[in-house]
């Protein structure tokens, strides 16, 4: 884990956030899941630090997998659906992603890629956060790197530093919180730091986003897809 810290935010603890929500998940359909757990304790952090947040589980936004055949006859499904509707109500989202053969789930790829079909789709312009636990060394960072791939291709800002916690079958105490002290330190700053940039960009006036997909030599309709985000007005 690789981190930044915001001298304002913590030398002014006190100081009253601006409204942000956030929308967090762990990306595994175990109940038990060490990502669901750290999705939990990055909730409670960032209530603490002033956000909102709507907590979510990976069934929810659980689809078939992909099939534009599908998609013609029946429509997006209902999965998809609530994940388009949370990300369109926060301000930014953050997801706990377990690593699965070096890559990410194919539960949260497949979400993502049904998701993608909406247009406007709603990943454009959002900021994320993403985060890993596993009881390997790597704390499934290798997998986080897989991850940012679909979201910053489809236009989300993809905070630069990402938090994985290695041998999470045993970092965590029975409060739900990371036992060693370091490690819950950086993780809670570094969630700070990321409310931070998620309320700036939420505020800043006249703040605009154009997100291009073009996979052709030429622009034409099946190879293309251009949307402008909306203009932000100060708040």
């Amino acid at each position: 884990m690789h981190g930044t810290m915001s001298p304002r935010r913590l030398d002014m603890t006190n100081e009253k956030r601006c409204s942000v929500k956030l929308l967090v998940f762990g990306a595994s359909l175990r109940e038990a899941s060490l990502n669901v757990r750290l999705a939990s304790l990055a909730a409670r952090i960032a209530e603490q630090k002033g956000a909102t947040v709507e907590r979510s589980v990976m069934t929810d936004f659980e689809c078939p997998s992909y099939d534009m055949d599908a998609e013609l006859s029946t429509g997006i499904p209902s999965g998809a659906q609530k994940l388009r509707e949370r990300l369109i109500a926060a301000d930014g989202f953050m997801i706990a992603s377990p690593e699965y053969n070096a890559s990410i789930p194919g539960v949260l790829k497949n979400a993502i890629d049904w998701t993608s079909r909406f247009r406007p789709q709603p990943f454009n312009g959002k900021q994320g956060f993403v985060m890993a636990a596993s009881p390997s060394m790597t704390g499934g960072k290798i997998g986080l790197w897989a991850l940012r791939q679909p979201l910053e291709h489809l236009g989300a800002r993809v905070y630069p530093d990402m938090f994985a916690l290695a041998q999470a079958h045993q970092a965590f105490n029975d409060s739900g919180r990371i036992a060693d002290a370091k490690l819950q330190h950086w993780f809670e700053t570094t969630i700070d730091c990321f409310i931070d940039l998620v309320e700036a960009s939420k505020h800043y006036p006249n703040l605009k986003k154009q997100w291009v997909e073009f996979l052709g030599e030429r622009p034409e309709a099946a190879t293309t897809r251009v949307e402008m985000g909306e203009t932000v007005a100060a708040g």
